[in-house]
């Protein structure tokens, strides 16, 4: 039986899926960082809102389904973090 990593790379060999994956990776990536930053700073998505403004229904939807963002929503949350946000280009 295969483990999920072995059949994820077995099914990202078809070009199509391969594409849609990663275009989702950023998404992701960002989905990751905020759960991550969440508990390393023992806040919760309520306090979060309370701090940011942001609304707790729009940071659960970013950390369950990517919802779309800005850069300002992005820097509020992660200046309510006790964090700053920092984007990067990497080569593709």
């Amino acid at each position: 039986m295969a483990t999920y990593r072995e059949h994820l790379q077995e099914e990202l060999k078809d070009p199509e899926l391969k594409a849609k994956y990663d275009a989702l990776e950023a998404e992701y990536n960002i989905q990751l960082a905020m759960m991550k930053a969440e508990i390393e700073s023992g806040v919760t998505s309520r306090q979060l809102s309370e701090k940011t403004g942001v609304p707790q229904s729009e940071i659960v939807k970013i950390e369950n389904d990517g919802a779309e963002l800005t850069l300002g929503t992005l820097q509020r949350l992660a200046a309510g973090l006790g964090m700053r946000l920092r984007l990067e280009f990497q080569p593709a």
